[in-house]
């Protein structure tokens, strides 16, 4: 699952020993809103009985939620009929899902070797800066996540800023603040 950081002020879900999902925040509480049951009822009911359909339905949930909370895999292992542990198996396995809350906008910043040539390491610098926020965490509103990744398939428009699968190339640090006012 995922962990709690207060020292570095992140907003990350747990589970206690008796598997309850709890949040930390030190500061003051992130308003991530998770869909209603009706709407997980509907995505898993379009998914029910096909094969394979575990993914699809972990899938669609994410995006409609950012991220995937114990109730939900609860909720979701219940409805398919698959054991829990199979559903946090596959949870747990692949990288693009999270087990702790995500901001309303994905930011990544390439720091794979031709970005890297480029200057990528000044230019996540100074989105750091400009968020307040390292690799891997979460604003204190949940507006924004940050994360990295050694190549996202774009090296000829490097460095490059990715916001919610839109790719900003040739972002310079002074270009940076620009880019994330368009989300803000």
């Amino acid at each position: 699952m995922g962990r709690v950081d207060e020292s570095r002020n992140l907003i990350a879900a747990a589970c206690d020993e008796n598997g309850n999902t709890t949040t930390s925040d030190s500061s003051d509480s992130a308003v991530t809103a998770a869909p209603d049951n009706d709407t997980i009822d509907q995505i898993i009911h379009e998914h029910q009985g096909k094969p394979g359909s575990l993914i699809h339905v972990l899938m669609e949930i994410q995006s409609e939620n950012h991220w995937l909370s114990k109730e939900i895999l609860d909720r979701i292992s219940e409805k398919l009929d698959v054991p829990l542990s199979r559903v946090m198996q596959i949870a747990t396995f692949y990288k693009t899902f999270s087990l702790s809350p995500k901001g309303r906008h994905e930011v990544h910043v390439c720091t794979g070797t031709s970005c890297h040539l480029r200057g990528a390491s000044h230019l996540m610098e100074s989105v750091q800066d400009l968020m307040g926020i390292r690799p891997g965490e979460t604003d204190s509103d949940a507006k924004f996540s940050l994360g990295n990744g050694n190549c996202l398939g774009c090296c000829s428009l490097g460095p490059e800023i990715i916001v919610d699968g839109k790719h900003h190339g040739r972002v310079t640090p002074a270009m940076a603040e620009e880019v994330l006012k368009n989300y803000a």
